[in-house]
């Protein structure tokens, strides 16, 4: 496959294990790619080791790939800028990065999650930043994807969706390779939405391993998650379709089952006892889900959609209910049509 001609330089803006893996992946079809890292410290043993240590230890990072902690030298003349930031920190980092850009410049949001307190999508944190309504070059890279399985070359096929179709194609082209196949879509709504409510469904996956429960209840959970992820994407403009695909069944099923997944594993703490607040200050890494538990109850009501399962999920993450009696409710509810 040819890489796209006009797309030479790319920036991954976050050197967290998921921006790691795709610096690695993606740095055969660029000339140059600059990874910026937040920990000047990091950076600097990533450029001496060639290896982040910190986030994706054992995956070696490419000579082409330059490390650093100025946000300015990762910008310069970038053809593409993908986010891998977490969604707590993407409207600061993008306003930040906003007077570097381009207007030609490719704007990639890989980011799984939402803004919690204005219930956007990530790219609408984007267009926002930069002062602009157009969609022309914004998009989003989603799809199952673990960043250790991804840097150490399995083949993985992630979706990157926007309302521009040349630039869908344009980047489909640039960032597909042997490892890595991306297929074109024309909803980003529906595509960051599975994203991120994935995540909440993966924390009640993992609750439901952690109390000992088999796979007919994981099947369950995951087949009525993503009913309720579909139903709030289709009131918020998303299309059934992809929901059906890899950012939504995909990313879904491989979220509730994997054993990398930090919103699965948070689930399985939460089920043996422990609280939110001790599993998260004894982590380094961020799972999503929990803040967009939050969000998606808030959306859920704007849109008059019902999300038993992210409502009982978020339950357990912030108002003390037990786990078990989640589940219990979960199968008492009013009995209904599939």
């Amino acid at each position: 496959m040819e890489r796209a001609p006009e797309l030479r330089r790319l920036a991954v803006i976050g050197a967290g294990a998921w921006g790691t893996a795709l610096s690695i992946v993606l740095a055969p079809r660029f000339e140059r790619v600059r990874l910026w890292v937040y920990e000047s410290d990091l950076a600097r043993r990533i450029r001496e080791i060639r290896e982040n240590d910190l986030y994706l230890p054992g995956a070696r990072i490419p000579d082409n790939v330059e490390a650093t902690a100025e946000l300015s030298e990762a910008l310069e003349e970038a053809d593409v800028v993908v986010g891998a930031m977490p969604s707590h920190a993407a409207r600061a980092l993008w306003s930040r990065m906003a007077r570097h850009l381009q207007p030609a410049t490719a704007l990639v949001s890989a980011t799984k999650g939402l803004e919690l307190d204005t219930l956007l999508r990530i790219s609408q944190v984007i267009e926002d930043v930069i002062d602009g309504s157009s969609h022309a070059r914004v998009a989003v890279l989603s799809g199952p994807s673990f960043a250790p399985e991804v840097a150490r070359g399995d083949p993985a096929a992630l979706v990157v969706a926007s309302h521009d179709a040349a630039l869908t194609a344009s980047l489909q082209a640039a960032f597909s390779g042997p490892t890595l196949r991306l297929y074109r879509n024309a909803d980003p709504v529906g595509v960051e939405l599975g994203a991120a409510l994935k995540n909440v469904i993966a924390i009640g996956a993992g609750i439901a391993h952690g109390l000992g429960l088999g796979g007919n209840t994981l099947a369950a959970l995951v087949t009525r998650g993503l009913a309720e992820i579909t139903r709030l994407a289709l009131a918020m403009g998303g299309k059934p379709s992809t929901l059906a695909g890899l950012a939504g069944l995909g990313d879904l099923v491989l979220t509730c089952t994997g054993t990398l997944s930090r919103n699965r594993s948070l689930g399985i703490e939460l089920a043996r006892g422990r609280r939110l607040e001790e599993i998260l200050a004894s982590r380094r890494t961020v799972a999503e889900g929990v803040n967009t538990a939050r969000a998606a109850l808030l959306l859920a009501a704007q849109h008059d959609v019902d999300l038993p399962i992210c409502r009982q999920v978020h339950a357990v993450l912030f108002e003390g209910k037990e786990p078990g009696r989640a589940v219990r409710e979960l199968m008492e509810r009013s009995l209904k049509e599939e």
